[in-house]
Formats: structure tokens, sequence, C-alpha cells
């Protein structure tokens, strides 16, 4: 399985971006798939993630700016952030699941500056 993730990049505060994440390879069985993110000394952690049926689930953090996607068709993930704040500089890296096992993407750098 692999994973090509697109989209970061430096943007002004109150700006927005779009990630895209693209899966490729033995993808029978393919559930979850998200976004997680991981700044400078801190924690991996999950920014947002969306079943194959279209439940989603969201960072309290980033409610409200930021919406997840996905085309199983494609098997792609989208992530829509909006009102980018400093705070939301980091690694992001997609992941998706298929049965008991997690993959992931490269990270793609998103930097916001103030």
């Amino acid at each position: 399985v692999q994973l090509q993730a697109s989209g970061g990049g430096l943007v002004q505060a109150g700006g927005s971006l779009r990630l895209s994440c693209a899966a490729s390879g033995r993808l029978l069985g393919l559930g979850r798939m998200g976004w997680y993110r991981q700044a400078p000394g801190k924690q991996r952690e999950l920014v947002a993630d969306i079943t194959f049926s279209g439940w989603t689930n969201y960072a309290d953090s980033v409610k409200g700016r930021f919406s997840i996607s996905r085309d199983n068709a494609k098997s792609t993930v989208s992530l829509e952030m909006n009102t980018l704040k400093p705070e939301d500089t980091a690694d992001y890296f997609c992941n998706v699941r298929i049965g008991s096992n997690n993959y992931w993407g490269q990270g793609t750098l998103v930097t916001v500056s103030s």
C-alpha cells in the first residue's frame, strides 16, 4: 500500500490550504482514512478521519475550520483547511486502515505565518 500526499505549503494566518492523499496498491478492505499532524517537539495527533460510509471525526482544535472528505472510487482523502492559525503549523500525515493494519504517507509540511 502506498500513500501519496500533496498540498502542503506556506500560508498566512487566516488563509486556506487543501491537502490530498491518494492510496494505491492492495486496498481490499480499505476502511478509515484520515490525517494526523506532528509539530516540532510534540506528539503526532489526530486531525480528522472519515469512515468508508462518510462518518467524520475531528480534533476539537480544528472543528468548524477543517473539513475532511473522501472519494471511495478513487481511494483518495482530502482535508480542506480554512482560517488557518500559526498553531496549525506541522507536518501532516495521511493515514489509512486496512483490516488491523495502519499505513502512513510521507509528511507534507504546512506552515502558517502570523
